[in-house]
C-alpha cells in the first residue's frame, strides 16, 4: 500500500508542478488533489522539499541504471538534458524556486555519474594514476554541470542544446589526448 500511496503523491505533485510554480503548491492542495489525508503525506515525506528530493533522487538513479555505459561527452550531456526537456515546465518551476539547491544537487549527482561511466570507457585502455583520473573526471563533470546550468539559466532553449552538442563533437578525442599528455609527463 505504501508504494501505491508514494507513487500517487509523486505523480500528483509532478502534475501540479507542471501546471504552476512550486510556490503555489501546498501540501493541503496536494493531498486534496491526490485524494489522501495529510497524515498519509507526512508518513512518507516530512515536507515538499523532502518530496522533491525523493523524486529527483529516484530519477537520477533511473537514468544511471538505464545507461550503464556512455561512450561520448555528447551522450553524457544528452542524458542529463533529456529528463529536463521531457519535464521542462516542472524542472523550471523547481529550478526557479527557493528549492533550486535540490535540483542542483540532483544535477551534480547525475553529471558525476554519467561522466564517471564515460571516464571508465576512456580510461579502459590506459594505465593512468588515480590522481589524474580524478582530475580528468572532475574537469569533465564541471564542464557538463556548468553547461547544463548555463542552459537552465537561459531558459532551456533547444538551440543551445545543439550548440553544446557541436562543442562535444569538436572536443572528441580531447580526454584521450589529456591522458596521453599526462602519461608522457610521468616518463
Amino acid at each position: 500500500m505504501a508504494n501505491f500511496t508514494e507513487k500517487a503523491i509523486k505523480e500528483t505533485f509532478w502534475k501540479m508542478l507542471d501546471e504552476k510554480p512550486l510556490s503555489q503548491i501546498t501540501i493541503k492542495a496536494l493531498v486534496e488533489e491526490c485524494g489522501i489525508n495529510r497524515n498519509s503525506f507526512y508518513y512518507h515525506y516530512k515536507d515538499l522539499p523532502d518530496l522533491i528530493q525523493s523524486i529527483v533522487t529516484e530519477e537520477a538513479e533511473h537514468i544511471i541504471e538505464e545507461n550503464p555505459t556512455i561512450s561520448s561527452l555528447d551522450e553524457a550531456f544528452s542524458l542529463v538534458i533529456e529528463f529536463s526537456l521531457n519535464n521542462k515546465r516542472a524542472v523550471l518551476h523547481i529550478y526557479n524556486s527557493v528549492n533550486r539547491v535540490i535540483f542542483e544537487q540532483y544535477l551534480q549527482r547525475v553529471c558525476e555519474e554519467v561522466v564517471q561511466l564515460y571516464c571508465e570507457q576512456v580510461f579502459g585502455e590506459y594505465h593512468l594514476g588515480e590522481r589524474d583520473k580524478t582530475l580528468l573526471h572532475n574537469l569533465l563533470k564541471c564542464e557538463c554541470f556548468g553547461a547544463v546550468l548555463l542552459w537552465l539559466n537561459d531558459g532551456m532553449k533547444e538551440e543551445d542544446v545543439e550548440d553544446y552538442k557541436r562543442v562535444c563533437v569538436a572536443m572528441k578525442g580531447l580526454p584521450e589526448e589529456f591522458i596521453k599528455r599526462v602519461m608522457n609527463m610521468e616518463k
